[in-house]
């Protein structure tokens, strides 16, 4: 069975290796959880409120949306949910294109599924074809990252919905937005009306600071949302996240003032690779796939080894020699360009 492996746990340095809000939560966030009470703490979490605000955000009624433990918790309730029927038509099959996040094929390995990889075009353009190709009567869930992790490209919204036609009854297109928020507004959410058997998934862990808090949500028409809501914990989202996403979502003057850092991040970044002659990927989240070469591994030690961490993501399909850099805080992002740089001469 595939395992996930868990980056190393380096807390001393500046963290652009994890796709992070590097500026950290709204400070709305941390005065909240300090006014929560004891007795607030004492007792099972309500969720009305939460749910209402989300939402709203999302611009769909409460009855299409759950909260979920991170949308890890989601990812693993939709895989359970639609791998574990046995209906004589063989072992149960997920689609996954590549590169992509390991836990999809992790969870559909414990739901009791199979993986089929979908390799990724050099361009890393959306392989919307392959994909078709791969969808047999065995198909039950096709996981679509978008924007994608960690090359930053996306697929259309055309191209989800082409999908979800395509596939056999009973099967559904998991959308991972976990990035969306950095997508210019991009999103699948209003199409989900025309496209009843497609989940949307979001989290609050990146551009909204949340990662260490756990919140996730899905979305979805109900008739499809409801059949995976079973697989959910009763409550496993906890008070501090309830009360942590409703502050987080009232300062969205905090939000854009991120949003507005990673592009300008994100233009740092080009014009540094673009001046080293790097191939790299224009990115619609908040980190750029970096193709440095054979000395990649090294590049990472090297820059960690200055407190500065990225991530290595040589071994991904398609990924020979690349590494990915969080873009956050832009004076962050300057003092990892500027290690960066200093490595490469080395290593080169």
């Amino acid at each position: 069975m595939p395992d996930y492996d868990k980056p190393p746990e380096l807390y001393e340095g500046l963290r652009l290796h994890q796709n992070e809000n590097t500026a950290g939560c709204s400070p709305r966030v941390t005065a909240a959880l300090a006014r929560l009470r004891p007795d607030q703490v004492s007792v099972y979490p309500p969720y009305s409120r939460a749910v209402d605000a989300c939402a709203r955000h999302f611009g769909v009624p409460p009855s299409w949306l759950a909260l979920t433990n991170g949308l890890d918790e989601g990812i693993m309730a939709a895989a359970i949910t639609r791998l574990r029927q046995a209906d004589g038509s063989g072992v149960p099959e997920v689609i996954v294109p590549q590169p992509a996040f390991e836990i999809f094929e992790v969870d559909a390995a414990v739901a009791g599924g199979r993986t089929v990889r979908v390799a990724p075009r050099p361009d890393f353009s959306f392989p919307l074809a392959e994909v078709l190709a791969a969808v047999t009567e065995r198909t039950r869930i096709v996981f679509v990252t978008n924007p994608n992790n960690p090359t930053g490209t996306s697929a259309s919204t055309t191209d989800v919905k082409e999908i979800a036609r395509r596939l056999p009854a009973g099967a559904i297109v998991f959308v991972d937005e976990a990035y969306a928020d950095f997508a210019e507004g991009r999103t699948f959410v209003p199409e989900l009306a025309t496209a009843p058997n497609v989940i949307v998934g979001r989290t609050f862990a990146k551009a909204y600071g949340l990662a260490g808090l756990r919140l996730g949500a899905l979305i979805g028409v109900p008739e499809t949302l409801d059949a995976i809501r079973p697989a959910i914990g009763v409550y496993s989202v906890n008070i501090a996240a309830v009360v942590a996403v409703e502050a987080a979502l009232e300062d969205q003057a905090f939000i854009q003032d991120y949003l507005r850092q990673v592009r300008e991040s994100k233009a740092l970044v080009y014009a540094l690779c673009d001046r080293l002659a790097l191939h790299y990927w224009k990115s619609d989240a908040n980190f750029v796939l970096v193709r440095v070469g054979e000395h990649a591994p090294r590049i990472v030690a090297d820059a960690a080894a200055r407190g500065i961490y990225l991530r290595d993501r040589s071994s991904e399909p398609g990924c020979a020699g690349c590494i990915r850099i969080t873009t956050g805080i832009v004076e962050h992002t300057r003092k990892g360009l500027a290690v960066l740089e200093e490595v490469l001469c080395v290593a080169r």
